[in-house]
């Protein structure tokens, strides 16, 4: 089903104790409290074998082990195994949050294709839609982006500094049906905590412009490197 590492789903930790650590899923993989899980989370609200992660024809798929305090899928509890979705978030009790990646496919950071702009020289901001990836100024942002967040800058970033209304950016990140009910308040607590977590990063420059009656668009300037 995988033809080398690269192809293989990778989870990554966002946030707890764990933040930032990514593993390949190239094999079955126990989350617990016990030392002895391939995912060791050291804290009282998980159970010694919390959940599994396992793989099949089908994909990854995920199980609850009968934990005490449940495992959580996108938000809500997991009752039976689920196959997992690339961008899905996984929550194990209240103590760890992890995403999951279809495929842990990354682009150098010095190759062409990270590398070229529409001017012929590098952009400070790059991100890689394969992997879900940031960087600025070569600085990669972890722990990464939640698939909202992520969505709305590579469409922006798409863009190539055009102005993208408000409307039609509500609709790609949550999709037309979901859209209705997105009200203006979500969507600028999103756009605002965007802009924390790149200015975490790089807090000299503003990428997230806001065009007062039409959108947004993004300031992306060569690097400073």
């Amino acid at each position: 089903m995988y033809h080398s590492e690269e192809d293989y789903p990778v989870l990554i930790a966002q946030g707890g104790t764990l933040n930032g650590q990514r593993w390949v899923l190239d094999q079955a993989i126990t989350i617990g409290r016990d030392e002895a899980c391939e995912i060791s989370i050291p804290n009282r609200q998980v159970s010694r074998y919390h959940a599994r992660l396992s793989l099949t024809r089908e994909g990854i798929l995920l199980e609850d082990l009968g934990s005490k305090n449940g495992t959580h899928h996108n938000g809500r509890f997991i009752f039976e195994p689920i196959l997992l979705q690339d961008g899905d978030i996984i929550q194990i009790a209240l103590a760890q949050q992890f995403s999951f990646l279809s495929s842990d496919a990354t682009i150098p950071l010095d190759s062409e294709e990270m590398r070229e702009t529409h001017v012929g020289e590098p952009l400070r901001l790059r991100l890689d839609n394969r992997s879900r990836r940031v960087w600025i100024n070569k600085e990669e942002v972890l722990p990464p982006l939640s698939l909202s967040q992520y969505n709305l800058l590579e469409l922006l970033y798409e863009a190539q500094g055009r102005v993208i209304s408000r409307q039609e950016l509500i609709e790609k990140v949550w999709g037309d049906e979901d859209a209705v009910g997105v009200s203006e308040q979500a969507f600028d607590a999103l756009v605002r905590r965007l802009r924390d977590r790149l200015a975490s990063i790089d807090h000299t420059h503003h990428y997230i412009i806001t065009i007062r009656g039409h959108g947004l668009r993004l300031d992306n300037p060569p690097t400073n490197e």
